[in-house]
């Protein structure tokens, strides 16, 4: 049996389970190589805008119960409300056990203070034209399926994947200025409020640099997501590293075989039998 590494902080985003894109069996082959002591969802974990009872496999429903059984397990688990799964801002400094939902968080990490949040809050498309943004969340999902076909023949033929999404997006001005301009505001707030560590998700750009203005400087970190990269970060021994599955050359991690027959209501059963004792709403 693998020992499994322990790191203090892990952040994941941009899942969005329930959608096409999603490639939820690697990422509980990931989260079945760690043992974290604290687990930060940083926004988009479940696609409630495209959520559909027609389309929510069973290794979808392993990421949930992952979760929840690292939660059982002592395990501190964050998750951070962002855009796609918004509908859970209502219940906002609500803790379940070991489970808290939160808009953003801070931690001291080692003596430095890190800012946590999705980075939606950035985003004028949502902000003003909610409708756009959704409807530019349906074509993105269609192109990651066409993407899925696109390379199942690839992989047939011998080549390597190809991301359509990623190439659309690195090609469009458009969209280079909005990647930069999101890093910049959200630098520039961190350095304003002596933030040390800036950690976004919410534009799928797996990031780990320093930036500096005429105030200072601060670290800013993007998660990326698992739908196109794969990626994750990871806080131990007072540095951050950006993980990648892509480039994880150890022996996987096999989803438990209990889960095997699990379905959609065993598992809406297996997570509302809460005792009310355990839901706290922070004053």
């Amino acid at each position: 049996m693998e020992i499994k590494r322990k790191v203090e902080v892990v952040v994941i985003s941009d899942v969005h389970l329930g959608t096409y894109g999603c490639h939820a069996k690697q990422l509980l082959t990931y989260l079945e190589s760690i043992n974290p002591k604290t687990l930060i969802l940083n926004g988009d974990i479940v696609d409630i805008w495209q959520f559909s009872k027609r389309y929510f496999p069973k290794s979808h429903l392993r990421v949930i119960k992952k979760i929840m059984d690292f939660a059982a397990n002592g395990v501190e688990v964050i998750y951070i409300t962002g855009n796609h799964d918004e509908m859970l801002r209502k219940f906002t400094d609500t803790k379940i056990g070991n489970i808290s939902i939160v808009n953003k968080k801070i931690l001291n990490l080692d003596g430095k203070k890190a800012w946590f949040f999705h980075g939606d809050v950035f985003d004028a498309s949502i902000q003003n034209a909610k409708w756009i943004a959704k409807l530019g969340g349906y074509g993105y999902d269609f192109l990651i399926l066409v993407n899925r076909l696109v390379n199942w023949f690839l992989v047939k033929m011998g080549k390597e994947r190809y991301s359509l999404s990623k190439k659309i997006k690195n090609s469009v001005k458009r969209a280079v200025k909005y990647i930069s301009d999101f890093e910049n505001v959200a630098t520039d707030l961190a350095i304003e409020n002596g933030y040390d560590y800036v950690v976004c998700g919410h534009i799928h750009q797996p990031k780990m640099v320093i930036k500096k203005n005429k105030y200072g400087e601060t670290t800013y970190l993007n998660s990326g997501d698992w739908v196109e990269n794969f990626t994750a970060l990871e806080y131990q021994f007072k540095r951050w590293k950006l993980y990648s599955y892509k480039d994880d050359k150890r022996a996987p991690f096999f989803a438990d075989s209990d889960l095997k027959e699990m379905d959609f209501k065993d598992l809406v059963a297996a997570i509302t039998i809460i005792d009310p004792k355990e839901i706290k709403k922070s004053s």
